[in-house]
């Protein structure tokens, strides 16, 4: 099995989890402060009945304010193809306050999909809902606006950060309708195994506490 090989079974394998089942799993090998690796709530999935996205990453900050022209996007393209696929495209906007105009819509999406991306993650915001629902493209993002203003990207493959989590090109994004997780690169092929020990533990309790046998006492 070759390396890619590799990759693409462990990303399938964290597919069969919700985001919340992975958090906890996380917490077992203490690798990060309980309070971090994940994204704040405003960040909301915007299609909920989608199956969950799994994908590296690959960053961008971007701005839709101050009449500037858009550069071209070719450095975009090549930066979304130098990380492993399948890939999240996440992008920090830096205007204040964020989501002037959305970088991402049907054409966009159209393009990143061709690309090997999967999704998006901002805490700016997206449009098209309609169409790109049909393309089956994921949004993750703060709000939804009706033009793109003068979006443009600023800068590629760089740290970019959501409240107090700082997500880097090619960190595992795992996002469903609870929200956006990052997976830590050096326990991740553990995860699976420790996710499905807190399910069945969860289950047991879970089958105790409706059953007859249980009581305050």
């Amino acid at each position: 099995m070759t390396s890619q090989d590799s990759d693409d079974s462990l990303l399938r394998s964290l597919e069969r989890y919700d985001s919340c089942t992975l958090s906890n799993a996380i917490e077992k090998f203490a690798v990060r402060p309980r309070d971090s690796g994940y994204l704040p709530g405003s960040i909301r999935c915007i299609f909920p009945e989608t199956p969950v996205m799994v994908g590296r990453a690959v960053t961008a900050t971007i701005r839709a304010r101050g009449n500037v022209a858009r550069s071209d996007d070719e450095p975009l393209w090549r930066h979304v193809t130098s990380v492993p696929g399948p890939r999240v495209l996440v992008a920090q906007d830096l205007d204040d306050p964020p989501g002037c105009g959305a970088l991402l819509g049907e054409v966009m999406c159209s393009i990143l999909m061709a690309l090997g991306c999967v999704g998006t993650v901002t805490n700016g915001c997206v449009r098209d809902l309609n169409e790109v629902r049909q393309l089956g493209f994921h949004y993750f993002a703060e709000s939804v606006c009706v033009s793109h203003g003068y979006v443009r990207w600023e800068k590629l493959g760089i740290p970019v950060t959501f409240g107090t989590t700082t997500i880097n090109p090619g960190d595992l994004i795992h996002a469903d309708r609870h929200g956006v997780l990052v997976i830590p690169g050096e326990i991740a092929e553990q995860l699976p195994a420790a996710a499905d020990e807190i399910v069945e533990a969860e289950q047991t309790l879970i089958r105790w506490v409706r059953s007859s046998a249980f009581t305050l006492d």
